[in-house]
């Protein structure tokens, strides 16, 4: 497990657990929760600008299976940048890493919009995949780090259902960006792009006040340095709210580590705790593509399908209704529970998304998206509690790599193959101008996603309410060899 460096007994998880609501938190929110608005608003402009980036004269001549393939490419970027930026993370920890992760996509996205061919836009945006995906497994195990445990759950769903939140920006704000009466057609699409590296720089300022995890400290043999944070989290805290804060008697002992080998965390996942990593890869795969295959091309679907010149208002309808979704039910994964709730959201959707595919051939534009708008406020906040799973059902020496991982694993299966496959059945589907072409792209996430319910029905954990550390306890806690898999 590498060389001991010494052993402690603290009580500082607790004493972040049962800290109130607070001001505070709310910075931890805004500075590292905004980046799945940066990703919605990729996903999105990419969705929204089919039609521009295919003309050949004002966009770079691309057709609908490089538009698919651009998804995927920005997909792959993010399964890679996840896991090589994920053992980073639980190596140098929290703070640098989703600095580092930030400064990735700010300057991968500034490049997509000076994008001058299809070769450069598929680099530019395999990169800026690459900033995103390590912001995911960074920024999710530094947020449940330092969340409370009773708020853990509709914190995280919410906030990864911020992604929608960038997905409505990006939608609205091609609208203006792509009418020629506005601005010049050459120009609108790459100032959208440039947009996100606009919004990534105050997000930036705003991180740097976050603290490092004090859980990641301790047991890297800074626990003077996780003291001295989490006294001054308290004081701030109790200062906000007014009030004394209860004292707590919870300890965990722990031999420190300056580093965990990846054959370790490797042990970890797959022989420690293999029905976790059933449920989290189960959970991965169906709500990867299920939006990466929906959404991806939704704007595509419109255009060449349905007749519809300017699809903005209808994706932002659309993404108002999943950050409802996440926003509304979130609270519910606390207090009906994680199992019930993640079981229910994704059978329910996954079943809508199956009707759905059998009615594509009478769907108008606006019914269309009337289903997609019920569907996936459901899925919305489902998806959201994929990444809380994988980020609290695992040690803490392993949580970013362990999110990583199963992003990267469940992203390619559904985030690669969705975008492909939809791009392709719409390319094939054109020829004839029959939208039930592409059905089979959803009878396939709708199964994904009634299986993936199934699974968590049956091995989720009922992790709502509890510490990290009596969910899975980390690798370096004295009585690790008594622990048994589960």
């Amino acid at each position: 497990m590498g060389v001991e460096t010494g052993r402690i007994t603290t009580d500082i998880p607790a004493r972040l657990d049962r800290l109130p609501w607070a001001k505070w938190h709310w910075l931890v929110v805004i500075g590292l929760g905004t980046v799945w608005i940066l990703d919605g608003l990729e996903v999105t402009i990419v969705g929204s600008m089919s039609d521009a980036l295919k003309d050949p004269t004002t966009g770079l001549g691309m057709t609908s299976s490089d538009i698919g393939f651009a998804g995927a490419i920005y997909v792959a970027g993010a399964c890679v940048g996840a896991l090589f930026f994920g053992q980073l993370t639980d190596r140098f920890g929290r703070k640098k890493l989703f600095l580092l992760t930030l400064a990735v996509y700010m300057l991968a996205t500034v490049a997509t919009a000076f994008s001058m061919t299809p070769a450069w836009y598929f680099a530019a945006r395999f990169f800026t995949g690459f900033g995103i995906g390590g912001e995911y497994a960074a920024i999710n195990s530094a947020i449940d780090e330092l969340i409370p445990a009773k708020y853990r759950g509709r914190v995280d769903v919410s906030i990864n259902g911020s992604f929608w939140v960038g997905a409505a920006l990006g939608s609205l704000l091609t609208i203006p960006l792509l009418d020629p009466t506005v601005i010049n057609p050459e120009w609108g699409w790459r100032l959208a792009f440039g947009l996100g590296a606009i919004l990534a720089v105050g997000i930036l300022l705003v991180r740097r006040n976050v603290p490092e995890s004090p859980r990641w400290l301790f047991i890297h043999g800074r626990e003077q340095e996780a003291e001295r944070i989490v006294t001054d989290i308290e004081r701030t805290v109790s200062d906000e709210t007014a009030g004394e804060l209860e004292q707590v008697d919870e300890t965990i002992t722990v031999r420190q580590r300056t580093t965990i080998p990846l054959t370790l965390i490797a042990k970890t996942v797959f022989t420690m705790y293999p029905k976790r990593t059933v449920v989290c890869f189960s959970l991965f795969v169906g709500q990867a593509f299920l939006y990466n295959a929906f959404f991806f091309t939704y704007g595509d679907t419109l255009t060449t399908f349905l007749g519809v010149k300017q699809t903005g208002w209808y994706l932002a309808v659309f993404a108002v209704s999943n950050f409802a979704g996440a926003l509304i039910l979130g609270p519910l994964f606390d207090k009906i529970g994680r199992v019930r709730m993640i079981t229910f959201t994704y059978v329910f959707s996954g079943a809508l998304l199956g009707v759905t595919g059998l009615l594509l051939g009478t769907v108008t534009a606006f019914s269309l998206t009337l289903l997609g708008v019920i569907i996936f406020f459901f899925a919305s906040a489902g998806a959201s509690a994929a990444y809380l799973t994988a980020s609290e059902v695992f040690p803490m020496e392993t949580r970013a790599l362990c999110i990583a991982f199963f992003y990267a694993i469940g992203t390619a299966a559904g985030g690669i193959s969705g975008p492909l496959l939809f791009g392709y059945l719409i390319d094939q589907a054109s020829v004839d101008k029959d939208i039930t072409g592409i059905a089979i792209g959803y009878f396939i996430g709708a199964v994904l996603m009634i299986g993936a319910g199934i699974v968590e029905a049956f091995l989720g954990v009922h992790a709502e309410g509890r510490s990290l550390e009596s969910i899975a306890k980390p690798l370096t806690a004295e009585d690790t060899e008594q622990r048994t898999a589960v």
